[in-house]
């Protein structure tokens, strides 16, 4: 009952989430995605419930480019909190920034006759045919973490995550009011839609000049390190650093240290040292795009799909984020991170 009583709750919860984010729509969105209506039945005041044990056999995989560094132990941590959750099993597979390998992934969860793919969609390109003949086999499909402006085509039943251009255009916001005037935008993958997106909205709403490029993956932070340390050494007017992730952030945070500049430093998503450095005044900001619901979310969307036939979301992603992190809620968010759900 107690389990049964938690998954009301956040059923509830996940509604008014999928509200609020189709509150700013086109008015002409439908919003009809095929979700269960009232058919009338009883009046005697009781009400159908789901039964948490309707997905005791139920098989769900999580298919992303995660590295299974600090940003994406976090997503798994909310993976396995779900399926604990709901009583259900879950495959973590991990593509390590390679497309091939997720490819591999979801053709063999297919394979195995998964009851639920839910897949981040860093290089659509490759992809979205992949998770096109998931659904086409019959098996439902989620994105999460990139995907916001391809799900639709795959015909998945949702997006979980943020829409990277606009979390790039409020970096850019923040990065104006501290009266910044050249950002140098590093980024860790290559051909990842979501990265080069996110740099694309600070271009769009700053002020000043962006320099975008390739600082080499997280795997060597001697290498990506070295590589900021060079672009900045080689423009002297730099004096702003966008990371597009947590991992690049710190390391754009060293290499002007050694440099000895003055850059102010904003980064994407959480760890707790650079929500430390964020608490010591030497981070301005890091975007938060709440990972942890990006685990945690699909796995509840494709339980209640397959044994409820609900879907959340009206047509639209559920958004998680940007939110931001910066010296006033720093604190708080630290311990939370150092917990491992943030």
């Amino acid at each position: 009952m107690r389990k049964l009583m938690r998954l009301l709750a956040l059923l509830t919860a996940i509604t008014l989430v999928a509200a609020a984010c189709g509150s700013t729509a086109d008015d002409s969105a439908t919003g009809d995605t095929g979700a269960e209506t009232d058919d009338g039945g009883s009046d005697d005041g009781e009400t159908e419930q789901v039964d948490a044990a309707q997905g005791s056999d139920l098989t769900f995989h999580m298919i992303t480019h995660s590295d299974d560094g600090p940003f994406w132990s976090v997503v798994n941590r909310g993976m396995d909190a779900a399926c604990s959750d709901l009583g259900v099993t879950c495959v973590w597979v991990p593509g390590n920034n390679d497309a091939n390998v997720m490819v591999q992934g979801i053709e063999g969860a297919i394979g195995e006759g998964s009851d639920g793919i839910a897949a981040s969609l860093p290089d659509p390109a490759a992809l979205v045919p992949a998770l096109q003949g998931a659904v086409d086999g019959g098996v439902p499909v989620v994105t999460l973490n990139s995907g916001a402006n391809d799900y639709q085509e795959i015909g998945a039943l949702t997006h979980v995550g943020q829409t990277e251009f606009i979390a790039g255009q409020a970096a850019g916001e923040r990065f104006n009011a501290a009266g910044v005037t050249h950002v140098l935008c590093g980024q860790q993958e290559q051909n990842n839609v979501g990265l080069t997106e996110r740099c694309g909205g600070l271009e769009n709403t700053f002020s000043g000049t962006v320099t975008t490029g390739f600082m080499d993956l997280d795997a060597d932070t001697t290498a990506q390190q070295a590589a900021i340390n060079a672009a900045m050494a080689a423009d002297d007017s730099i004096d702003g650093f966008l990371g597009v992730g947590p991992v690049i952030t710190l390391s754009g945070l060293r290499a002007a240290s050694d440099l000895g500049r003055d850059v102010t430093v904003g980064g994407f998503d959480l760890t707790p040292e650079l929500l430390g450095e964020i608490e010591g005044g030497n981070i301005l900001f890091t975007v938060d795009q709440q990972q942890y619901l990006q685990g945690y979310l699909p796995i509840l969307q494709l339980f209640l799909f397959q044994t409820n036939s609900n879907t959340i979301g009206g047509g639209l992603p559920i958004l998680t984020g940007p939110g931001f992190v910066d010296a006033s809620n720093a604190a708080d968010v630290l311990a939370l991170s150092e917990a491992g759900t943030r």
